[in-house]
């Protein structure tokens, strides 16, 4: 038995995988972090406070008004003539046909009006304010 140290000789028995189990586990990491802030509304809007119960699970549609009057139809931005259309198709794809109208805090009463009276014209069945909990105080 000889072993030969010359490059003519050797032979490649197997494929080192680390590198690519490393690169993968990268990804992973990075598409862990980046999901969340894929998923956070593009519209900056400060919601109400209230003491309220936790929203239904079901597939939600979400309409969102700024205090600017800005209007959103599931993070996509349009102007709300736009935005009636858009939800008509939503709401008749949805199984649920549950809409949450987002509205800034210091918004004027009548976009929540007006996002409402839409849910009710594009069919919804049932639809809800966003609010964020109002934190508790301990007697």
């Amino acid at each position: 038995m000889s072993f030969s140290t010359g490059s003519q000789n050797s032979q490649i028995t197997g494929i080192n995988i680390t590198p690519l189990v490393d690169v993968c586990l990268v990804l992973v990491i990075i598409f862990m972090v980046t999901a969340p802030l894929l998923l956070q509304p593009r519209l900056n809007v400060e919601l109400p406070k209230a003491a309220t119960s936790e929203g239904k699970e079901t597939d939600n549609i979400t309409i969102t008004v700024t205090k600017e009057g800005k209007w959103a139809l599931n993070e996509k931005e349009m102007d709300s003539g736009a935005l009636e259309a858009a939800l008509i198709a939503k709401v008749a794809a949805s199984r649920d046909r549950y809409v949450i109208v987002r509205l800034d805090k210091d918004s004027r009463h009548a976009y929540a009006l007006q996002a409402l009276a839409m849910a009710k014209r594009a069919g919804a069945r049932d639809f809800a304010l966003a609010t964020e909990q109002k934190k508790r105080e301990k007697k």
